[in-house]
């Protein structure tokens, strides 16, 4: 049976609603997931929609560890650090 599709004068979202508008209810559904290290952050709006899905987020985040780890390594280059001072013992 197909579902009907919502009528132009019909809005998505509704008012209310009760346990009868939902087939099933499973309480704990992502405890797996929380549990197992995944954490949950809310985004700005203007970002919500430059970052849509989860693996987007993911794959800019491991970008910037990656540039951060590349400069990082410049920046304690041996040969960017100042010059050690001669000590009076050595």
């Amino acid at each position: 049976m197909k579902k009907a599709k919502p009528s132009a004068r019909e809005p998505e979202m509704r008012a209310g609603y009760t346990r009868a508008d939902f087939a099933t209810l499973e309480r704990g559904k992502f405890y797996k997931e929380a549990t197992a290290g995944a954490s949950v952050v809310l985004l700005e709006p203007a970002l919500a929609k430059l970052f849509p899905t989860s693996k987007s987020v993911n794959e800019a985040l491991r970008g910037l560890v990656e540039v951060s780890n590349r400069t990082a390594r410049l920046t304690t280059s041996p040969r960017l650090r100042a010059p050690r001072r001669a000590t009076a013992a050595g």
